[in-house]
């Protein structure tokens, strides 16, 4: 399953990052902590999601939310 049928306040363990091959998205994402191993909670969900990982929250469209597995 993807980020963007996570559930609200619960914690996921990322499986995979799958960019489709997009190194510019997958270099961004890993520069957010954002990769295999690294535990992921969405906070909030309206248009886009704002998600904490690590001690840090961030907004991602729901683009990039597809492409991280949990």
């Amino acid at each position: 399953m993807n980020l963007n049928e996570a559930q609200l306040g619960k914690e996921y363990l990322i499986k995979n990052v799958d960019t489709g091959g997009d190194e510019e998205m997958e270099s961004f994402l890993f520069s957010l902590g954002c990769y295999s191993g690294e535990n992921i909670t969405v906070v909030d969900k309206n248009r886009n999601l704002v998600v904490s990982i690590k001690d840090a929250r961030y907004n991602i469209d729901p683009e990039l939310a597809g492409s991280i597995e949990i």
